[in-house]
């Protein structure tokens, strides 16, 4: 905010409601933004699968999160995608997980699971340890719900 304008505007509040209301009622509003701030859950970082043999990585991506696959216990191709061009491809680079915001800490979005070479519409939402996940399948009338833990 530009010198001017701050001068100006505290200026004008304190010949409204005076020096101490107003300093009182801007830190007030600080505390409060910043307690909102710190109270949403942030995905991105690393999780460890239920088995513990895969690591995803969460970041930010255009409009929304997504989720590459880093790191696995005993890495694999493909071999199961139903794009036969890419069974060749390791594991380990793709990017398994395509989530958009729909609230604090809820997501919703794709889950590619390289195991059977489906892709599933799926909902995250974050816990204190981590990211429980739900693909559906049907339209959300029959869903599996895994717990990836915060490394």
């Amino acid at each position: 905010m530009d010198v001017r304008v701050y001068i100006f505007l505290m200026n004008w509040r304190h010949s409204l409601f005076g020096t101490k209301k107003v300093a009182c009622a801007l830190l007030i509003l600080g505390t409060l933004t910043t307690t909102a701030i710190s109270q949403t859950p942030e995905i991105a970082g690393t999780y460890v699968n239920e088995s513990g043999h895969t690591k995803v990585r969460m970041s930010d991506c255009g409009a929304g999160v997504c989720g590459t696959i880093i790191w696995m216990n005993d890495p694999v191709d493909d071999v199961n995608n139903p794009d036969v061009s890419k069974r060749d491809r390791p594991v380990v680079g793709i990017q398994a997980v395509t989530l958009k915001s729909t609230g604090p800490g809820t997501y919703a979005g794709t889950l590619y699971d390289p195991e059977s070479g489906k892709t599933y519409s799926g909902k995250a939402k974050l816990s204190d340890s981590g990211v429980e996940l739900s693909g559906c399948v049907l339209g959300g009338l029959i869903c599996k719900t895994a717990v990836w833990r915060r490394e």
